[in-house]
């Protein structure tokens, strides 16, 4: 009797695991970035179309290089969660589309100010003020 007991407790528990949020959030670390590249999917809760081809990727030492309208590049730091860089470096090219040309200052100023960079469910979120950009990992290679 104390075998069953102990069955159902432990199928009672596996049962209950299995309805946890395996998605949590969590603060990314250097390993969770190195060697990723992410596709821009929102901005402030807004679809960013896929067709835009928005992206960020984190090489050697958190080299970031990506495109918004313009192509960005350069050095950032994670501390306590938080990326920045003193100065995100870019192509100049004025685009026909508003939200890309708005999301090339965007993009460089929450990397100035400071990004709160959280994993979930192999999504990137950057937070920085009132800005959250919302990424999708996207690797060229498995």
């Amino acid at each position: 009797m104390k075998k069953l007991i102990v069955l159902i407790a432990g199928a009672a528990m596996l049962a209950g695991l299995a309805g946890c949020d395996s998605t949590s959030e969590k603060t990314a670390t250097t390993e969770d970035l190195l060697h990723h590249r992410f596709v821009l999917i929102q901005e402030n809760g807004k679809e960013v179309p896929a067709d835009k081809q928005a992206y960020i990727e984190f090489g050697e030492g958190l080299m970031i290089n990506g495109k918004m309208c313009n192509r960005f590049f350069g050095k950032t730091t994670l501390t306590d969660g938080v990326l920045t860089s003193p100065g995100i470096a870019s192509t100049k090219m004025l685009c026909a589309d508003e939200q890309l040309n708005a999301l090339d200052s965007t993009i460089g100023q929450i990397f100035k100010d400071g990004a709160k960079a959280t994993l979930s469910d192999k999504n990137l979120t950057l937070t920085s003020g009132t800005t959250t950009l919302v990424y999708k990992l996207s690797d060229l290679v498995n």
